[in-house]
């Protein structure tokens, strides 16, 4: 099985909480005004990439990084739920969690029934769900970018940051790769993206 893979970074502290190892999937139908990443939009545009290859990389990003977790972003992650939810079950079975992001509604999902959503949502710790707003900014809880989304605890594993939520920063990563481009991320609104690199 594959996933029409976007992006994967082995270490990233900005996107769930510790270190974490995230897949970008490529694909998305929703197409929130505002959105951070439009470029992920498009289905067409993705790199299919076999379950086994991606698992290899999250394996060398626990052995590199001492990653905690893995984090499904997108794109929207469950349009691959099927997929996604292999990745999930073997990042548990290694003691890794998982944590997942939709545009969503957890009850949009139940509605639609989407190949894998359940098992997707079966392996995961932590689910945020519901489309960005941009005009109902989030300005106090982390990782989402709009009021009306959701976190949701499944698991017990974070327990103990569900009353710290607002003492946990957003963080905004830019990277300098060895061929001169740059890459960042983290949750920024797309306006806040231009001013960036118009300025770089």
């Amino acid at each position: 099985m594959e996933v029409n893979l976007h992006r994967y970074l082995p270490f990233t502290t900005a996107e769930g909480p510790g270190k974490r190892a995230c897949v970008w999937v490529q694909g998305c139908p929703i197409h929130c005004k505002g959105c951070g990443v439009p470029w992920t939009w498009n289905p067409k545009k993705g790199t299919p990439t076999s379950v086994d290859s991606l698992w290899e990389q999250i394996l060398k990003s626990k052995e590199e990084h001492d990653i905690e977790g893995i984090t499904f972003l997108g794109g929207e992650p469950f349009e691959q739920a099927e997929a996604l939810a292999i990745l999930g079950k073997r990042a548990q079975e290694h003691g890794l969690t998982v944590m997942a992001f939709s545009g969503y509604y957890k009850e949009q999902l139940e509605a639609l029934h989407k190949p894998g959503w359940k098992d997707l949502l079966n392996v995961t710790d932590i689910f945020i769900d519901g489309p960005y707003e941009q005009d109902k900014p989030e300005k106090t809880r982390p990782w989402i970018g709009s009021t009306n989304q959701r976190i949701h605890f499944l698991t017990e594993r974070y327990e103990s940051i569900k009353q710290e939520l607002e003492t946990i920063p957003d963080r905004l990563e830019i990277y300098v790769k060895s061929d001169g481009k740059i890459e960042a991320n983290g949750m920024v609104p797309s306006e806040t993206w231009k001013r960036i690199f118009n300025n770089i």
